[in-house]
C-alpha cells in the first residue's frame, strides 16, 4: 500500500516546516512551565475586568481569579504535591504499564504478535488497528496505554514503519474518540448535561443515554476508512524519509515461533481466555458487583468501568507470567520485578512533563479562563444567527478550537451545553444533534494539541524509534488526520441531519 501519496509537494513541505518549527520549541516541560508563567500572566491582566457573562456552573457573573494573588500563589503552592499525585493521566499510564511491561519483559508480546501477523494481510493491518482503537474508547483511557504503543510494534514487526502505526493508533483512539461501536461511559456523561440544558427551555425534555449511538456507529466506518486512506496513502509514504535509529531499523520481529513458543503462547492465551470469560459470567448476573447503581455495566462509575486499568494490569501480566515460565523466560520473581522495573525505567520523561502539565491545568482552570473563553465563544456564534447548517459547522469549530486549551469533554460540554443546545433548539435543531456536532469538535483536535495529557506520551512512543522525535514530529504527523477528520465527518453529520436519520435511540421532547 506504499503508494505515492495524494498530497501535493507543497503541502509535504508545509508539513516539513510545521515538524522542524515544533521541534524547535523548547522540551516539552520547559513549554509547559512557559504556559504557566503566561497562565499567571493572563490571569492578572484579565481579572482587571468585569463581565456581563454568567458562570454556567453556578449562575452567577464570571470572575477571572488573578492567580498572582497571594491567596492564590499560597493554595497553588500548598497543592502542588497534590495536584500532581491525582492527576489521572499518572495512575492510568503506570499501573497499566506494569503488567504491559512484564509481558513485553517475558517475550508474551512479541510472540503474540508474530503469531497475528502470520494469519493478518499485511495491508490489512491500518484497518485492524484503527478499529481496535475506536473500540478502546469504551475501556476509558486505556487506549492510550495499551493500543498506541502496540500499533508502532505491530507495524514494525510487519516491517513498515512504527510511527505510521503509532499515527494509526492515535487518529482512531484519540482523533475518533467520538466514534465508537460500542456504548461506554462518555454517552450517559454528556447525555446528562444536554438534557438539564435542554430543560431551559422545556423542563419536559427527557434524553436517552444513547441518543448518539446510531451516529458514532457510523461514524466509527467513516474514521475506519478515512483513517486508513491517509496512513497508507499520505502518512506513511512521507514517513520514508525519516529512518529509525540505528539497532531500531535492525531489530527483526518477523521470525516464527518455535516450538517451545508455541506451547508457552497457547498455555498463556488460554489462561486469558480463561480470566475474560470468569470476568463476563461474573458480570452477567442482575445483581452482580461489577455493576452500577442503576444496574448498568458501563455507566460512570460502575465497579467495572473503574476496575479497567487495574483489569489490564492483571490481563498482561498473568499471561506474561505464564508464558515467562512455559517459555523459559522467568525463572524466579526477580525476572518479573525486573520487567516492572524495566518499563519504569522509561516513564522517567513522562513523569516529568506530567508533573508541568499537571500544574498548568490546575492553574489554567482556578484562574476560569478557560471558562471565559467557551462562554464568549459560545455567545459569538449565537449573536452571529447563522443558519442551521452553518451553526452546526460554527460549532464543531468553536468545540474544535476550544479542545485545544481545555481538555476535558464533560467539563467542555458542560460549560457550552446551556447556551449551545437552547440556542439550537430555538432554531428547530434537537439536543441530540447539537451534542453530536460537540463531539465532533471534541474528537478531531485532540490529536494535535500538545496541552491534551496524554499527547507527550505519544511524543514518548515515538522516541523508541527515533529519539529526535519531538512535539513539532507527532503534531505533523496527525495533522492530516485532524483536518481531513473535521471536514468529512462535519459534512457527513450534515448529511445525516439533510437524510433526516435518527442519531440514536429516541428521545423524549417536543418544542
Amino acid at each position: 500500500m506504499n503508494q505515492a501519496p495524494l498530497s501535493s509537494t507543497r503541502t509535504q513541505k508545509v508539513l516539513a516546516s510545521i515538524e522542524r518549527a515544533g521541534n524547535k520549541l523548547p522540551d516539552p516541560a520547559v513549554l509547559f512551565i512557559a504556559l504557566l508563567f503566561v497562565t499567571w500572566g493572563l490571569s492578572l491582566l484579565f481579572s482587571l475586568f468585569e463581565y456581563d457573562s454568567i458562570d454556567p456552573r453556578n449562575g452567577e457573573p464570571l470572575v477571572v481569579v488573578n492567580q498572582l494573588s497571594a491567596g492564590a500563589m499560597t493554595q497553588f503552592l500548598s497543592e502542588m504535591v497534590t495536584t500532581f499525585a491525582h492527576f489521572h493521566p499518572i495512575g492510568v499510564v503506570l499501573v497499566a504499564m506494569l503488567g504491559i511491561g512484564v509481558a513485553e519483559h517475558t517475550g508474551f508480546i512479541n510472540s503474540t504478535l508474530r503469531a497475528m501477523l502470520g494469519v493478518t494481510a499485511r495491508w490489512l493491518l491500518t484497518p485492524m488497528v484503527i478499529m481496535v482503537g475506536i473500540v478502546s474508547h469504551t475501556a476509558a483511557d486505556a487506549g492510550y496505554v495499551l493500543v498506541i504503543p502496540l500499533g508502532g510494534i505491530i507495524f514494525h514487526a510487519a516491517g513498515r514503519h512504527p510511527l505510521a502505526g503509532i499515527a494509526a493508533a492515535f487518529a482512531g483512539v484519540s482523533g475518533g474518540y467520538s466514534a465508537n461501536f460500542v456504548p461506554s461511559a462518555v454517552d450517559p456523561m454528556l447525555q446528562g448535561i444536554s438534557q438539564s440544558a435542554a430543560q431551559i427551555i422545556d423542563p419536559s425534555v427527557v434524553l436517552n443515554p444513547l441518543n448518539n449511538y446510531f451516529f458514532t456507529a457510523a461514524s466509527s466506518l467513516l474514521i475506519i476508512l478515512v483513517g486508513w486512506l491517509i496512513t497508507d496513502k499520505f502518512v506513511e509514504p512521507r514517513l520514508q524519509h525519516s529512518p529509525l535509529d540505528k539497532g531500531v531499523a535492525d531489530e527483526t520481529g518477523m521470525q516464527e515461533l518455535g516450538d517451545k513458543e508455541r506451547r508457552a503462547l497457547r498455555l498463556a492465551l488460554w489462561g486469558m481466555l480463561a480470566a475474560v470469560v470468569l470476568l463476563v459470567l461474573s458480570a452477567l448476573p442482575a445483581d452482580s458487583a461489577w455493576r452500577g447503581p442503576t444496574g448498568s455495566l458501563t455507566e460512570a462509575g460502575a465497579p467495572l468501568m473503574a476496575s479497567i486499568v487495574p483489569l489490564i494490569f492483571l490481563l498482561f501480566l498473568l499471561p506474561g507470567v505464564v508464558y515467562g515460565i512455559a517459555a523459559g523466560t522467568v525463572t524466579s520473581s526477580r525476572d518479573v520485578i525486573e520487567g516492572m522495573t524495566k518499563t519504569m525505567q522509561t516513564m522517567g520523561y513522562y513523569l516529568v512533563i506530567m508533573f508541568f502539565i499537571a500544574q498548568f491545568i490546575y492553574a489554567f482552570g482556578a484562574s476560569n479562563l478557560g471558562i471565559l473563553l467557551a462562554v464568549k465563544g459560545a455567545a459569538g456564534l449565537q449573536a452571529l444567527g447563522l443558519p442551521g447548517a452553518l451553526t452546526i459547522s460554527g460549532i464543531v469549530l468553536l468545540t474544535g478550537l476550544l479542545n485545544l486549551f481545555v481538555g476535558s469533554a464533560s467539563a467542555k460540554w458542560a460549560l457550552l451545553a446551556p447556551i449551545l443546545v437552547p440556542m439550537l433548539m430555538k432554531l428547530g435543531a434537537s439536543p441530540d444533534l447539537t451534542q453530536a456536532a460537540y463531539r465532533i469538535g471534541d474528537s478531531t483536535t485532540n490529536i494535535i494539541t500538545p496541552l491534551m495529557p496524554y499527547f507527550p506520551l505519544v511524543v514518548v512512543y515515538c522516541q523508541r524509534y527515533i529519539r529526535g522525535a519531538g512535539i513539532g514530529t507527532v503534531t505533523a504527523l496527525m495533522l492530516p488526520y485532524s483536518v481531513t477528520f473535521i471536514i468529512l465527518w462535519t459534512l457527513f453529520l450534515l448529511g445525516y441531519w439533510a437524510l433526516d436519520l435518527p442519531l440514536g435511540l429516541q428521545s423524549s421532547y417536543t418544542y
